[in-house]
């Protein structure tokens, strides 16, 4: 039996995204996003309230985005709930920073993926970001120079119970699978 829930919305999972941006004086700062996807091949969709990282965004034209791991789960959380208006929160939190070579804007060391983006657009909180690059520690890449998922522990935010947790488990295979009941 199936229970009616009404028009709250649990959509799962949902990335752990830290969007990091410049100001007009190239201070580097970062904000956690959690309602980002894919919106096309090569470019990234993130719904955004009016933020210093708006601000950013509209004067440097350029982003990047971490994604959070089991690792950095407790500076992920810190970096979404206090406003970069209020507080140097890449000095507070003790990250490292590096400036993107594609992109004017930082690169966070401790976010093992980075995508690197120009905005295409933010109309209305709707941010459209076009990825010219995408780096990784090598750290996290297997023998064969691929990613390793299961080394980097990439978290998901559950809005269901408001807690965040890892990726983990390979149960199928994507475009595979399926085929069997062809």
């Amino acid at each position: 039996m199936r229970k009616d829930l009404g028009n709250k919305v649990n959509f799962l999972p949902l990335p752990v995204l830290m969007i990091g941006t410049y100001d007009e004086n190239g201070k580097a700062n970062v904000m956690n996003a959690a309602w980002g996807g894919m919106y096309d091949y090569g470019k990234i969709f993130i719904s955004l309230a009016p933020h210093k990282t708006t601000e950013n965004l509209e004067i440097k034209k350029a982003f990047t985005v971490g994604f959070a791991t089991k690792s950095t789960v407790k500076i992920s959380d810190y970096f979404g709930v206090v406003s970069g208006n209020d507080e140097d929160k890449i000095a507070k939190s003790g990250v490292h920073v590096t400036k993107s070579n594609f992109v004017d804007a930082p690169i966070i060391e401790e976010y093992p993926l980075t995508l690197e983006c120009i905005v295409e657009s933010l109309d209305d909180g709707d941010l459209i970001g076009k990825v010219v690059n995408c780096s990784i520690d090598e750290k996290y890449l297997d023998a064969n120079g691929n990613i390793d998922v299961d080394k980097m522990e990439i978290i998901a935010f559950d809005m269901t119970s408001n807690t965040y947790r890892v990726l983990r488990e390979v149960v199928g295979n994507a475009f595979k699978d399926g085929l069997t009941l062809k």
